[in-house]
């Protein structure tokens, strides 16, 4: 098998462990798998940022500005360090699908370690996109890391075509205007999932109109925190 990035081939090194227990397949080399980087120490509890503070100022700044959060906590299991720009632009604008696969091991093994208490009575809703840019990439890749995870992801968000925010400046992106709508009443507690997590503000709009939906809890999980 080939590595999904560097396209190395890996040779799986033969023990009597692996004689009994198969190995999962690998889809990154060691060398580019180690220039990922998990988020694992000193995260603010809310949104993953590093830092040493319990709760970082960018949270503190929506609880200031708006009185509550309508995000419970947001947490994500990369950097986004060089080598992951690389693989986000090739996979996310430059239509290489397969490369999801390069992150659903780690995504599915965080996804566990910190969701399991609260997947009772609990729905994924993957972040949309709108139907023109949904049109120009061919795939959602909110979407894509939702079918990763183990329990029932609905598609019940619909978002309105607007200007690319990986353009914007990050108050543009603060100050923005809801995107979305919901059309149906949620009663079950909602995990959140997108690609990356920048300033917050795409989630907390969707967020914001869940929770007017009757949705009593809204999280978030996101690949990698920006």
């Amino acid at each position: 098998m080939n590595c999904l990035w560097c396209d190395q081939k890996m040779i799986i090194e033969m023990s009597w462990k692996n004689l009994i227990m198969l190995p999962k397949p690998k889809q990154l080399c060691e060398q580019c798998n180690s220039e990922l980087e998990l988020l694992m120490d000193e995260l603010c509890v809310r949104c993953s940022r590093m830092t040493k503070e319990k709760i970082c100022t960018d949270c503190k700044w929506w609880t200031d500005q708006v009185g509550s959060d309508p995000l419970t906590f947001n947490y994500s299991v990369y950097t986004y360090n060089h080598q992951m720009r690389e693989m986000i632009a090739k996979w996310k604008y430059r239509g290489d699908f397969i490369l999801a696969h390069a992150f659903k091991e780690q995504f599915i093994h965080f996804f566990h370690k910190k969701f399991s208490p609260l997947l009772e009575d609990t729905l994924i809703i993957p972040i949309p996109l709108s139907t023109e840019r949904l049109q120009e990439r061919g795939f959602n890749q909110a979407k894509v890391l939702a079918d990763f995870l183990p329990i029932e992801n609905k598609q019940i968000i619909t978002r309105i075509h607007s200007e690319k925010q990986s353009k914007m400046t990050r108050s543009e992106r603060i100050s923005t205007r809801n995107p979305f709508k919901v059309e149906e009443e949620i009663n079950k507690k909602v995990i959140l999932v997108d690609d990356i997590y920048t300033t917050g503000t795409t989630l907390r709009h969707a967020a914001t109109l869940l929770k007017e939906r009757g949705c009593p809890k809204v999280y978030a999980y996101t690949l990698i925190r920006g």
